[in-house]
């Protein structure tokens, strides 16, 4: 069979991936955040106390590049690092005032949700989702 590159679903995947994070981040921006730091506050905000390791394996990125988002939110004091368990584990936490950030970008991104779920017609949004949470399992 022959392929073409324009049906490469990797390449396409990316740029969808990278599509979707421009626009996210532009509107975001009105809280201060990116869609990498919304996400990641997201997933303190349900899992407060995670471990670096327990929040790679969940938002699916690497150690390093989330301990560089990470840095930066500590800095503005969204989050805070603690002991872990362990001698070398850190334990992350939401502030009170990643909180405030997370709950006023939440409404935003509510509504980039249902702009997408309008926008996808043909598949549907949930089957695109669930495409893509297939993939993620690879």
């Amino acid at each position: 069979m022959d392929y073409a590159l324009d049906d490469c679903l990797i390449m396409n995947t990316r740029k969808a991936a990278r599509a979707l994070t421009r626009r996210a981040d532009h509107q975001l921006r009105s809280v201060g955040i990116t869609a990498a730091q919304f996400n990641i506050l997201g997933a303190l905000s349900t899992n407060s106390a995670a471990s670096i390791t327990e929040m790679a394996a969940f938002l699916a990125v690497d150690r390093t590049t989330l301990s560089r988002n990470l840095a930066v939110l500590e800095r503005r004091k969204l989050v805070s690092a603690g002991p872990g368990d362990l001698a070398r584990m850190r334990r992350i936490a939401l502030t009170p005032e990643g909180r405030k950030i997370f709950d006023a970008a939440v409404p935003i991104w509510r509504q980039a949700q249902d702009e997408l779920r309008t926008v996808l017609t043909n598949p549907d949004f949930q089957t695109t989702l669930t495409g893509l949470r297939h993939l993620a399992k690879l």
